[in-house]
Parts: structure tokens; C-alpha cells; sequence
């Protein structure tokens, strides 16, 4: 019984031991997932994705009950009219007072005209000249308080048309909208029930840009560099394997302990470094997936 175990073995070691010189690393696909979480709270009227869309970035797919604020925007907009009605017409306002000036000033010449003459006195021009003083200092008064008026008026608008511009900033949050393009991994509420704001609502990734994370030990280091073109090969199981181009797009610049689920070239090594590797995706390559790394001559 155990020469039978021992004969057992021998072939799976020598399996391992000729295809552990077929690659320098190996690790798992992945891509950029992207969690949607709720930005309002309330009930969910309509999401209408499912796992396996493919989504357009930013599609609204869904929407959570606006009613409330919708309401609020109205009162808003009401608010902002009538305080914008309270807005003073200037020119009407100090019109009297200017046509009052625009008279006295032509009294004004006529007396200096005559006092050529002889026909008026100094004193009737003075006087003329002094209800002119009264009158413009009047219409600088006057103006000066409507320009106040008008001026507070205008804050107090612009206030409200801000609370007014987060009322709509809080509803297009009620919209559901993936913010990347990608296909729906995961799906983790419905339609009907309640959001919480920052409750995960479904997963997203962009599965046409995917990554080997592959783990490469320190003697390796000095083999790579971003943009080193390698070759990866995907192994789907069943014996089916596949070479894809790839280049490295991110190397770590801090070492970790080795995965337990990963291989390396030397697997005594205990500490290892992440690298990233772009693949062009042909439909076929999945999140998690496994695959080998040659490092290209």
C-alpha cells in the first residue's frame, strides 16, 4: 500500500517540477469593479439592471423616490419669485424726483438769462440754486436706499437659488447610474425596497480593460519595468490554455508575504511583488480566472 502511494506521487512532482519552468509567475484575472452605492435615501421606484448588463457610463438604470424634494423645489421657486416681485424699479421710483430737477434746472437758466438783463435779482438765482442742492441730495438719497434695497434683495434671491441649485443636486442623486461602462457583476438590492444613502445597490466592472495580478519574487525585480511586453497565458480548465499579449502597467513598490493560492518560479521565496498586467480582453478572459506569466526576450 505504500509503494503504491509513493509511485503515486513521483509523477504528480514531476509534473510540477517540468511546468514550473514554463513561466516566471502566475496569478488571477481582475478588473476595476466599482461598488454603486445609494446617494439618497428612500424607496427604490425603478432598477431596472441585471447581472450580466452591460451598462453605459452614466445610464440612468434605476431611480429612488423624489417626491419630497420635488416639493421642496417648488416652495423654493415660489419663495424666490416673490421675493424677486419685492425688487424696486429704480428709474420709476426717482422719475418725479429727476423731473422736479429737470425743471428747476431750466428756471434755473431762464433767471440767469434775465438777471443779464436786469430783469432778475442775484437772490432768485440763489434760491434756485438751493432747491437744486435739496433736491439732488434727495435723489442721492433716494437712490441710495433703493440700491440697498435692491442689493439685499438680490442676496437674499441668490441665497435661495442656491439652496434651490442642492435640492437639485440631491435629486439627480436619486437617480441610479453606473459611473463607469461595464457589466453588472453583482446586484445586491430591488425595486420596492428602501435605500439607505451609501448602501451598496450592485457591482460594476469594465471588463474590456482586465488585469493579470500577477507575483513576481526580488531576484526577478530587475527584469521589469512598466511597458515590458510579456506573454500571459490564461488556462480555462479542461486542458484549454491560451497565450495573450500583455505589458506591465504597475509594478509594487513595497514587497508581501507570498499568497498561499499563488506560484512563483522560486515558491521558497517568502516575499514577493505585485505587478499588474494589461490584457486586451477577447470576451473570453473572467475576473479571477488564472494565469501564467512568460517574461517576453
Amino acid at each position: 500500500m505504500k509503494r503504491t502511494i509513493i509511485y503515486g506521487v513521483l509523477p504528480l512532482l514531476a509534473v510540477a517540477c517540468g511546468h514550473d519552468g514554463d513561466f516566471d509567475a502566475t496569478g488571477t484575472f481582475e478588473a476595476a469593479e466599482v461598488v454603486v452605492s445609494a446617494e439618497a435615501a428612500g424607496r427604490i421606484l425603478r432598477f431596472d439592471a441585471e447581472e450580466g448588463d452591460v451598462l453605459e457610463a452614466g445610464r440612468q438604470v434605476g431611480a429612488i423616490d423624489t417626491v419630497q424634494l420635488y416639493l421642496q423645489k417648488l416652495q423654493l421657486e415660489r419663495t424666490a419669485a416673490s421675493v424677486r416681485s419685492g425688487r424696486p424699479d429704480i428709474s420709476k421710483q426717482v422719475a418725479a424726483l429727476r423731473e422736479q430737477i429737470a425743471k428747476q434746472q431750466t428756471e434755473r437758466r431762464r433767471v440767469e438769462n434775465l438777471l443779464k438783463d436786469g430783469a432778475a435779482t442775484a437772490k432768485q438765482l440763489d434760491d434756485i440754486d438751493a432747491q437744486l442742492k435739496v433736491l439732488n441730495g434727495q435723489l442721492d438719497a433716494q437712490l441710495s436706499t433703493l440700491k440697498n434695497n435692491t442689493a439685499s434683495i438680490d442676496e437674499n434671491t441668490s441665497s435661495i437659488e442656491l439652496q434651490i441649485a442642492q435640492v437639485e443636486d440631491r435629486l439627480s442623486k436619486c437617480r441610479i447610474a453606473s459611473p463607469i461602462a461595464g457589466t453588472v457583476l453583482a446586484k445586491y438590492s430591488e425595486a420596492g425596497e428602501l435605500a439607505s444613502v451609501g448602501r451598496p445597490l450592485m457591482k460594476v466592472a469594465d471588463l474590456g480593460r482586465i488585469y493579470l495580478r500577477a507575483y513576481f519574487t526580488s531576484d526577478q525585480l530587475s527584469g521589469l519595468e512598466l511597458g515590458r511586453p510579456v506573454t500571459v497565458t490564461a488556462d480555462f480548465g479542461g486542458g484549454e490554455r491560451r497565450d495573450y499579449p500583455g505589458h506591465i502597467t504597475w509594478i509594487a513598490s513595497e514587497s508581501e508575504f507570498t499568497p498561499k493560492t499563488i506560484q512563483t518560479r522560486d515558491t521558497r521565496a517568502n516575499l514577493v511583488y505585485a505587478v499588474k498586467i494589461a490584457v486586451e480582453n477577447d470576451g473570453r478572459l473572467k475576473i479571477g480566472l488564472y494565469g501564467e506569466v512568460k517574461l517576453d526576450e
